[in-house]
């Protein structure tokens, strides 16, 4: 059974940091690639940042370029999401997900992927 499990989230001030980390089991880790996307109330799943199978190519969202990074670990089959200078719409839940492939067209976009967690929240207080 795949399982995609997230942790991390919390409760955070304005300029703070978080990183989220999401584990994977059932599945050959390194066969896929992953994102993280995050849902406020009232809002659409929106892409944050992803990665390719292979850990070398990254792509983040506007919003989050300059203050998050994405990395994996393929031996641990565990993704990352560092999170630095955090701001009061950064406020969601954030969920990582993964779809087989090396990389995936329009990355970004939350429809690629078929493999989801059950998210985490995050919280950031101004």
């Amino acid at each position: 059974q795949v399982q995609l499990v997230e942790s991390g989230g919390g409760l955070v001030q304005a300029g703070g940091s978080l990183r989220l980390s999401c584990t994977a089991s059932g599945l050959t880790f390194d066969d896929y690639a992953m994102g993280w996307f995050r849902q406020a109330p009232g809002k659409e799943r929106e892409g944050v940042s992803c990665i390719s199978a292979g850990g070398g190519t990254t792509l983040n969202a506007d919003s989050v370029k300059g203050r998050f990074t994405i990395s994996r670990d393929n031996a641990k089959a565990t993704l990352y999401l560092q999170m630095n200078n955090l701001k009061p719409e950064d406020t969601a839940m954030y969920y990582c997900a993964a779809q087989r492939g090396f990389w995936l067209p329009t990355p970004l976009d939350y429809t690629r992927y078929n493999l989801w967690g059950q998210g985490t929240q995050v919280t950031v207080s101004s």
